[in-house]
């Protein structure tokens, strides 16, 4: 199945930054385009803002003169939706409710050709729902455009139960032709993107939530050592506070209240004092005049160890014995002692141990530190460490002299499992298992969404691949034993992944 030809038709019902953007992308590709819109008015107003945006890509030498005068003459508004008849692909992006999209779709059914593909461009409605109400269903698909539509390159091509696989695949290669990465996904509650990205913002408001560390700390940690381009306090800031709590409460609903995307207390009190963020001019921070950006958590300089002791194999942090003697420090190695259940770390010179977060806290094992998970421990420019109250400050002081001794800046947090990147590296592999194992997308398909429609570092397969693939079903394992809410359960998929591991790989 091929993409539809340039010369034919393609409408855009509905004027909002969605559509705009939507005919923008099909438009610059090389379709005639038509816009409607039920307000008077408004479908008129799109093409002149439409203009407009392609005057600066001129401006910005992205756009020749001459291409954007005949994308202008391709653009035409129009105020019935019976102008609509003759198109070959409608994509819909009005207001997310399932009865107006139903009846749009029907009277635009008595319209437009029995093959023409109709499209959805809905971020939590069902896919499926929608498509039900028309006459030939199969014929409909999904077509989730990322904002800006213009500029992400991502599209979700959501197929849903009636969805005819040969519609499908001609919306894929529709929007490939469009200069899009288009990704294939079943119809389930928030598709890839929206699904595998809830622990993002669940886990760090979790840690919040448990006064483990502040926005601050945890959206530089995030960042500086977990390598996202935001923090999760910060992002749902730019998002919206009220269009984030909303996609987690419609996901969590359209799972039957399933614990593993339970919506965050602590942002429905944001939501419901009027604090959304960016746009209200206050959310997890103030964005008002005058208002000073809070600092994250950061340890004041201590003393480097002289040398420390590495004791079994640190795993995915391995790559930090090379760093401690480049920077200095003797190493020390031998195998991990009968106590503390043989469990790999580093053995500090007063006898206190730094291990990596596992998921248990630090006042099962006594004198401990965890250090948070890092994407990359050379590059990382601060890492977390957390211990528990009763943990000697001469082994907080050696830990904490240690990364500092490496170029790392500090943060101290408290006695989170899990910590703040290891919890949530490992949920988000253990939701991408679990899409895989379900039939949503392919590894392939969920690597290249969450890479480009969310920015991840890495995709959650990829992830897995580096951390050993063992790893993030022991530390959820970890979790569980202490928080047995379902929320940190490994799914099926991700045990029968590790236990297929372990066999190959002939561990007992």
């Amino acid at each position: 199945m091929t993409a539809l030809d340039l010369s034919s038709s393609v409408a855009v019902v509905g004027t909002g930054t969605m559509g705009q953007g939507i005919a923008q992308v099909a438009l610059v590709a090389g379709h005639t385009v038509r816009l409607y819109d039920a307000a008077p008015g408004r479908a008129r107003e799109a093409a002149e803002a439409i203009g407009a945006r392609l005057d600066r890509l001129v401006d910005k030498e992205r756009l020749t003169p001459a291409d954007r005068d005949a994308a202008r003459a391709r653009l035409t508004p129009v105020d019935d939706l019976a102008a609509l008849a003759g198109c070959t692909l409608v994509v819909e992006a009005v207001l997310e409710r399932l009865d107006v999209k139903q009846e749009l779709f029907r009277a635009l059914e008595d319209i437009v050709d029995d093959d023409c593909l109709l499209a959805t461009n809905t971020s939590s409605l069902s896919v499926t729902a929608i498509g039900g109400a028309l006459r030939v269903p199969g014929r409909f698909v999904g077509l989730h455009f990322f904002n800006p539509a213009p500029l992400m390159p991502l599209v979700e091509v959501v197929s849903g139960f009636a969805t005819d696989a040969g519609c499908a695949e001609r919306a894929h290669e529709t929007a490939r032709a469009w200069g899009k990465t288009p990704v294939a996904c079943a119809d389930t509650p928030g598709f890839i993107v929206n699904r595998i990205a809830r622990p993002f913002y669940a886990e760090a408001f979790a840690v919040y939530e448990s006064q483990g560390a502040d926005p601050a700390t945890i959206d530089a940690v995030l960042r500086e050592s977990g390598g996202f381009r935001m923090g999760a306090f910060e992002l749902t800031d730019l998002i919206g506070q009220d269009v984030n709590e909303s996609v987690t409460h419609s996901v969590w609903q359209s799972f039957f209240q399933d614990a593993r995307f339970t919506p965050s207390l602590a942002q429905r009190r944001l939501v419901e004092s009027g604090r959304l963020g960016r746009k209200s001019g206050h959310g997890w921070y103030d964005y008002r005049d005058g208002a000073e950006r809070p600092e994250p958590h950061t340890a004041p300089q201590a003393p480097a160890p002289a040398q420390v002791t590495a004791e079994g194999d640190l795993g995915p942090a391995a790559e930090l014995l090379t760093l401690i003697r480049e920077a200095g420090i003797e190493v020390r190695e031998q195998k991990p002692a009968g106590g503390d259940g043989g469990r790999a770390g580093l053995v500090l010179p007063g006898g206190g141990r730094l291990a990596l977060a596992d998921g248990r806290t630090t006042v099962e094992s006594g004198d401990l530190v965890h250090f948070d998970l890092a994407l990359d421990y050379r590059k990382a420019t601060r890492i977390a460490l957390a211990h528990d109250r009763d943990t000697p400050e001469r082994t907080v002081a050696e830990a904490t002299g240690l990364f500092q001794a490496l170029g790392k800046k500090v943060s101290v947090i408290g006695d989170a499992p899990g910590m703040i990147v290891a919890r949530t590296v490992a949920r988000i592999i253990d939701l991408a298992y679990d899409a895989v194992a379900k039939g949503v997308a392919t590894e392939e398909d969920i690597d290249t969404a969450m890479r480009l429609g969310v920015n991840y570092p890495l995709g959650p397969f990829e992830w897995d691949r580096k951390l050993g693939r063992t790893w993030a079903c022991s530390l959820l394992d970890e979790l569980h034993r202490r928080d047995a809410c379902g929320r940190y359960a490994p799914s099926l998929a991700l045990y029968r992944h590790a236990y297929a591991t372990e066999k190959r790989e002939g561990t007992p």
